[in-house]
């Protein structure tokens, strides 16, 4: 049974929890949740899944290294970094999937069983350089030759360590059936950015291998349900989660509900999800995802970060000085989606200072403060609307149906960019009619009443409309202009219609609001 509302399944990547989440992570992960958060105010059926990715070799040798169990070693993690990750940048996610999980073990062996009945499976004998760090068999554009003490060795381009012979006998995936069908799919807007449609396009076309699926020099991993001698290659079980984790093999009635999903991805996982994963799908008979959405890096000094070279930077660093609210409107409007984008501390200082303290939280201050002292804490109402007025309605109106058509490209920024205009607007609306001084003069009452009702509804819609991104000070807003006892929780208010003029109810009762963005102290 559906909801009969449109469905709307989305994901994070599932993260390795051996990697310590740095604001990479952090980035993906507040994405994909403003998203879902987006999607799920508009009354569509939302689901949200992150979750992390914990068998394979890498895993293994981290575990034995730390002299404990790989599941110990694996519970240990997600407990300590991953959890609380969610709750530090404020994530409400729907699921959260660990491949240790029984309801993802068995029905990854559903999903092998399908393709290996379906004649798409075969076993075969492989040698190939293998980096750990990857999980991944190096195709030839990703080897380059060592330097310094590596010199004389094959290294991964992207790890910059000594990669692996590897010589097994193995079970292998008819990927090289597919190419046709894939390249018909990338026709459509499956694959976003273009870049990253084109580049997957180019390689596509360059012709498909077929992939090593199971390795047998090592347990950490589920086992072939024929051959339990192997285990299924990690990036296979790890693909399999945005399936489990919503009943594929186990609950026809919830996949049915929830299948295809976006996945939104970082670019250096995107063979993976726009190649391999949509022609296990095509093989088992399992419809694609609607769509794979590649965003940037975040580099720092011009390095994508990585622990090994200590360019990762843990979230928290961000969080204790400047508050998730602004960890999340910094990263997804600074940088394009899609592109790359370059972490500073001085350009989140700047941009706080600005955009936040200034900009949208001194507007929420004064108009709050001006109702209180001028209008006895009630929102006023409106008399007749000038042409000032009427453009900001305009504004409003344009700038949450430009911000909604963003969301649907998947361009938060944009989105941002656009309800941004209203924050700009009733800032220079003030500045312009003066509140302060039509309060001096009783004639003025009638116009008083309709320029504070004009910035108390203009916050009312920003409010909904940045809820998504800035979920504690949009609250805070929410109830300081009474909109709480007005019109019902923010949560719940209908996102696509938050344009619309004359929501908020003159007599509202508003309530002293202390400054959403506070000033900061910070020695970077």
């Amino acid at each position: 049974m559906t909801s009969g509302r449109p469905s709307f399944y989305i994901t994070t990547p599932i993260y390795y929890p051996s990697d310590v989440p740095h604001i990479g992570h952090g980035y993906t992960t507040v994405a994909v949740d403003t998203l879902a958060r987006w999607h799920r105010q508009s009354g569509d059926d939302t689901w949200m899944l992150t979750g992390t990715d914990e068998h394979g070799q890498k895993m293994l040798r981290a575990a034995s290294a730390n002299g404990v169990t790989p599941q110990q070693w694996v519970d240990k993690l997600v407990a300590e970094s991953w959890f609380p990750l969610l709750e530090e940048l404020d994530v409400a996610n729907d699921d959260f999937i660990r491949t240790t999980q029984e309801r993802h073990e068995r029905n990854v062996q559903v999903f092998f069983q399908a393709l290996y009945d379906r004649g798409y499976i075969y076993a075969g004998e492989y040698e190939a350089l293998y980096c750990v760090g990857c999980e991944e068999f190096k195709p030839e554009t990703e080897i380059v030759d060592g330097t310094g003490p590596f010199e004389g060795l094959k290294v991964c381009v992207i790890h910059s360590k000594p990669l692996e012979l590897l010589q097994e006998k193995n079970y292998f995936f008819k990927l090289s059936e597919f190419q046709d069908r894939l390249l018909e799919l990338y026709k459509t807007d499956f694959i976003r950015p273009e870049t990253a449609r084109n580049e997957v396009v180019s390689f596509v076309k360059q012709g498909l291998k077929d992939l090593s699926i199971s390795r047998s020099t090592f347990d950490w991993g589920i086992k072939v349900p024929w051959d339990e001698s192997h285990v299924i290659y990690v990036w296979v079980d790890a693909l399999l989660n945005y399936a489990t984790a919503v009943g594929y093999g186990s609950d026809p009635e919830q996949f049915a509900r929830r299948w295809p999903a976006y996945h939104v991805v970082g670019k250096d996982i995107l063979r993976f999800h726009a190649v391999i994963w949509p022609a296990m799908l095509m093989a088992a008979g399992v419809d694609v995802p609607k769509g794979v959405y590649a965003h940037g890096w975040l580099l720092v000094g011009g390095e994508k970060m990585s622990k090994s070279k200590l360019t990762g930077i843990a979230p928290t660093e961000i969080t204790s000085v400047f508050g998730s609210d602004a960890y999340r409107y910094y990263f997804l409007s600074a940088i394009p989606f899609g592109h790359d984008g370059s972490f500073s501390w001085e350009d989140l200082s700047a941009r706080y200072q600005a955009e936040l303290a200034n900009g949208f939280g001194n507007l929420a201050s004064r108009t709050t403060a001006m109702i209180e002292r001028y209008c006895e804490g009630f929102v006023p109402p409106a008399d007749a609307y000038a042409e000032g007025d009427l453009h900001i309605q305009k504004t409003v109106a344009d700038a949450a149906a430009a911000a909604d058509a963003a969301i649907e490209r998947f361009r938060i920024d944009e989105a941002i960019a656009s309800i941004w205009t209203i924050v700009d607007a009733l800032n220079l609306y003030i500045t312009e009619n003066e509140p302060w001084a039509l309060a001096k003069d009783e004639a003025n009452r009638a116009r008083l009443g309709t320029v504070l009702y004009t910035a108390a509804e203009g916050l009312r819609a920003l409010a909904v409309l940045l809820s998504p991104v800035m979920p504690k000070a949009t609250e805070k807003l929410w109830v300081a202009l009474g909109a709480d006892q007005a019109l019902g929780r923010l949560g719940e208010q209908p996102i696509r219609e938050a344009g619309s003029w004359g929501l908020l109810p003159a007599g509202a009762s508003v309530n002293a609001l202390a400054p959403l963005f506070p000033r900061v102290e910070q020695s970077q």
